[in-house]
């Protein structure tokens, strides 16, 4: 195969790769996720909405994903991007009951 087709052919695998990808959501809504668990897919993205009218901080330190999206306010998105298989705990770092678990296949 020629150098030529080999990128091409690489090219054609990133870009399908690409299309697969999800978006899902878990909202933030009476001090508690809208979801306790949610399975998704390597490469998938989650928008963590704020439906509450004070502010959340959604974090996690699991060593699949370790991520800190800061408070937001009532009416904000924020989005990660999970790279890499396995169980990842995300909590609030402003309210402490609030936990859930995405199982990243």
């Amino acid at each position: 195969m020629s150098i030529r087709w080999s990128v091409v052919l690489f090219g054609l695998i990133f870009f399908a790769g690409t299309l697969s990808a999800a978006e899902h959501e878990v909202g933030q809504k009476n001090k508690n996720f809208t979801v306790e668990s949610l399975k998704i897919k390597v490469g998938d993205i989650v928008s963590f909405p704020n439906y509450d009218s004070f502010y959340h901080n959604v974090y996690s330190l699991s060593p699949v994903k370790i991520f800190d999206l800061g408070s937001y306010a009532k009416g904000q998105t924020q989005k990660v991007k999970f790279e890499k298989a396995g169980k990842v705990t995300v909590q609030c770092a402003i309210h402490p009951d609030m936990k859930m678990t995405i199982d990243v296949q």
